[in-house]
């Protein structure tokens, strides 16, 4: 848990996924697959903030890292998912390098940042407060996510920021953005992938990238992504119920 960091900086290849169902059972489940980490969905999922803390839990419980993805840029849901215990945050839609660098001020306590200190689950609700302090700013992950045409062109200055780990490519959004919806603009969407992958790791900083399914993963990898997220609990969900009814009818004809 305490390497997840090193791994993501160092470029270790990781492959994690979303968990959008609410409720630590479903974590549990995801966290004993194989997966090297989990980043639970609170930008899009059905996920309140008390539900962060038990979803949390149940990861730390298996020992698999798990991420927030916060709904935006604010401080204040960026240092709630912190204080969750959670080892690091994704943060959607960044398009400045300015919007990269208040990522990182909330994300990081005084004098690397601004994070305010609370009694929160992360800080033993108090009792373990300079402790929590004096590792905090090492062991969190702080992940950008590149996903709008604003943030593809000025993806050099996002990605010279100072103390941003990870660089995130949205596929699904960015498309929309850049007009590269479909089989007719996945040429031109590729090539925007490209382009954020090489200035990520060209700043010697780890990219990462969704995957709808495994077999886009080498793709990726194979330009310099080391950080993947692969679907969500419910994609899974669904393409294996669906998967199985349909073995179960071939069965019955």
């Amino acid at each position: 848990m305490s390497e997840f960091r090193q791994k993501c900086t160092g470029k270790t290849s990781l492959i994690g996924s979303f968990a959008a169902i609410p409720h630590p059972v479903a974590v549990e489940v995801m966290a004993q697959s194989g997966l090297d980490f989990l980043c639970i969905d609170w930008e899009h999922a059905q996920v309140s903030r008390d539900m962060i803390e038990s979803m949390v839990r149940a990861a730390d419980v298996h020992r698999v890292p798990a991420m927030v993805r916060v709904p935006g840029h604010a401080p204040e849901a960026i240092q709630a998912a912190l204080d969750s215990g959670t080892q690091g945050v994704l943060v959607p839609r960044v398009s400045t390098a300015a919007q990269a660098a208040m990522a990182v001020k909330a994300s990081r306590y005084p004098p690397l940042g601004e994070r305010g200190v609370g009694p929160g689950r992360a800080a033993g609700y108090g009792y373990r407060i300079p402790e929590y302090l004096a590792g905090a700013n090492d062991r969190i992950v702080v992940a950008i996510q590149v996903e709008t045409s604003e943030g593809l062109a000025n993806i050099e200055a996002i990605a010279a920021v100072d103390g941003v780990d990870v660089i995130f490519v949205g596929p699904g959004d960015l498309s929309v953005s850049i007009d590269a919806i479909g089989p007719k603009g996945a040429d031109r969407l590729n090539a925007a992938i490209r382009t954020v992958i090489g200035a990520t790791t060209a700043h010697n900083k780890a990219a990462g990238i969704f995957c709808a399914s495994p077999q886009s993963v080498g793709q990726w990898a194979a330009i310099g992504a080391s950080f993947f997220i692969l679907a969500s609990d419910t994609m899974f969900l669904g393409a294996g119920a669906a998967a199985n009814c349909a073995a179960a009818r071939d069965e019955l004809a």
